[in-house]
């Protein structure tokens, strides 16, 4: 089995038994093509998640480029391994067409469900935060739902506040919010 396979498997298996200890954690910053490969399968399974059509922020685009705006040294992919299986995401991009100066965004903030509850979501967040301080970036923005009740709560904790729409999002119940990290 090569190592794409192995990764797909990664990604496809469930926890093999309820998560009642604090698992142990690695955050990997994919580059090499099967990991792309696991981060396109993650970033789906987010999307598919959502219930909702992402085509107007070109999601399809998005994963046929990775890492693409993701790409080091102004940006980044995370991806978290639990015990052998790849459990959640996130993404830093550049983002110089807001309003704010020297901003960058947070994307893709995914757990997936066997993983949630120990805190691996703040993990990756906090994670991502520190990877935008180290890139210089002043700001983080994000854009996330009323449904997300857990993420905005997250974010809040991070230090995230509403802020005006920094682009077009037709998605009814969409909040926007910045979190100042200099």
């Amino acid at each position: 089995m090569d190592t794409l396979d192995q990764c797909c498997l990664l990604l496809e298996k469930e926890s093999p038994r309820p998560m009642d200890h604090r698992p142990v954690v690695t955050l990997l910053s994919p580059t090499l093509p099967h990991e792309m490969e696991a981060v396109r399968k993650i970033f789906q399974e987010y999307a598919d998640s959502l219930d909702v059509d992402l085509s107007f922020q070109a999601f399809a685009d998005e994963l046929a480029t990775l890492p693409g705006d993701y790409a080091p040294p102004r940006g980044h992919l995370l991806l978290a391994e639990v015990e052998g299986s790849i459990a959640g995401c996130c993404a830093l991009r550049p983002l110089d067409t807001a309003d704010y100066p020297n901003a960058c965004e947070m994307k893709r903030l995914y757990v997936r469900k066997a993983f949630r509850g120990f805190g691996l979501g703040r993990q990756l967040a906090e994670a991502v935060l520190d990877l935008a301080r180290q890139a210089g970036y002043a700001c983080v923005l994000l854009d996330t739902l009323d449904g997300m009740e857990s993420a905005r709560a997250l974010y809040a904790e991070l230090g995230f506040v509403e802020i005006p729409p920094y682009y077009h999002n037709p998605i009814a119940g969409s909040h926007y919010l910045k979190a100042d990290i200099f």
